[in-house]
């Protein structure tokens, strides 16, 4: 394999210029940690033509291309599925993205936004192929970072390539969203996947300003999801703000089942009908997918098309047996819903509510955590302010 570090160096310029990478120790560890080492078992990537997946290994093709690879400005899948690897394949192969080596600039940036200082004791919630383990390792040192990975392959195989790269640090498998206390308290907390809420221990894990950094989303959409970066403060809560748009993979744990079935029959029962001013289109849009999954945190969003191309979109809380379908008649909307809770009416409430307050960035949006619920809000508008309990 080709020496790299012309292609680190270069990643490192590009980040910088990009505004992901600002600080000196942090572009250290960037020229340091070869972002190949963590690709050893090979990447998947997308077959734009076939929907599949292809898989590439080091030895599938040339050093210089996979060098190309290794170093793009991408998201690189390593794992479908929960279990399958690019190296236990050997054509194009259908499946759902389960782990990955996530873009440098998000890694670099969230690392950035982190605030760390020397002798930092850090914790990461989901090691996934480890580069960015390795980063922390290269700038804190390796007894100051203990990473936590819910899948024992992911994790041994990232263990194996910290190893190689110099690194014997604190490596656990388990379920992140317990992070891990034997290791606590931490004076920074860095989460590699999204979840629907910051989990309380980690909060209780957490030093008294420290810092936890995580990507949420109520109600684990693949989008319209928040990076949330919170202090922890001395009565036990944690407070701050969504500091920019953010997307990962969700907690395992935590990851949706697909809705399977027949869609028109779980909505065949409405309570209500009637005609709707917001398009559901609107809900392609970031800022107000945020909006949907804070007011209907437990709905999921399916998107159906009948034999004559007539469009319904639905949002579906099965935990509540709850549900609305949108349909269109021209250039207005009809919405059905049934169920205890009403569905379209809460998300249309939020989202007129923050297109009169001027459509603020969701930088706008603070949270607090406390022992018994998730609190959001966006300025003083009630329509604004919603409260998750935890029981």
């Amino acid at each position: 394999m080709p020496d790299t570090t012309p292609e680190r160096k270069a990643l490192a310029d590009r980040l910088t210029e990009q505004e992901h990478l600002s600080s000196p120790a942090w572009r250290a560890a960037v020229e340091a940690v070869p972002r190949e080492l963590f690709l050893s078992s090979g990447v998947f990537l997308p077959d734009d033509d076939t929907g599949l997946w292809r898989p590439v290994t080091p030895d599938s093709v040339s050093p210089h291309e996979w060098v190309e690879i290794a170093y793009r400005d991408e998201s690189l899948v390593t794992q479908l599925d929960g279990h399958l690897t690019p190296d236990q394949a050997t054509e194009p192969v259908p499946g759902f993205p389960t782990s990955s080596s996530t873009v440098p600039a998000t890694v670099v940036g969230m690392l950035e936004a982190l605030d760390v200082e020397d002798g930092h004791n850090t914790a990461e919630i989901g090691t996934g192929t480890g580069y960015s383990t390795a980063l922390m390792c290269h700038r804190l040192g390796e007894d100051n970072v203990t990473t936590v990975e819910v899948d024992p392959e992911v994790a041994a195989t990232a263990d194996a390539a910290l190893e190689k790269a110099g690194f014997s640090t604190w490596t656990v498998t388990g379920d992140g969203l317990l992070g891990n206390p034997r290791r606590a308290p931490y004076d920074r907390l860095i989460a590699t996947c999204a979840v629907r809420r910051i989990p309380y221990t980690w909060v209780r894990q957490t030093k008294p300003g420290g810092i936890i950094l995580a990507t949420i989303g109520p109600g684990a959409w693949s989008y319209g999801t928040g990076l949330a970066k919170l202090t922890v403060k001395e009565d036990g809560t944690a407070e701050g703000r969504i500091i920019g748009r953010s997307s990962f993979m969700p907690a395992r744990a935590e990851a949706s089942v697909p809705l399977s079935g027949d869609l028109t029959a779980r909505a065949a029962y409405a309570d209500t009908e009637r005609n709707t001013a917001l398009s559901p289109a609107v809900l392609e849009q970031w800022m107000p997918a945020f909006l949907a999954q804070l007011a209907t945190p437990g709905a999921q969003l399916v998107r159906a098309h009948s034999s004559d191309g007539r469009e319904t979109v639905y949002l579906f809380d099965t935990g509540r047996e709850s549900f609305a379908a949108l349909t269109r008649d021209g250039e207005e909307w009809t919405v059905r819903q049934g169920g205890p809770v009403a569905i379209w009416d809460a998300i249309e409430g939020a989202v007129t509510a923050w297109q009169e307050t001027g459509e603020p960035d969701i930088s706008a949006v603070r949270l607090e955590v406390t022992p018994e619920a998730h609190a959001y809000w966006i300025g003083d508008k009630p329509a604004l302010r919603w409260q998750h309990r935890l029981d």
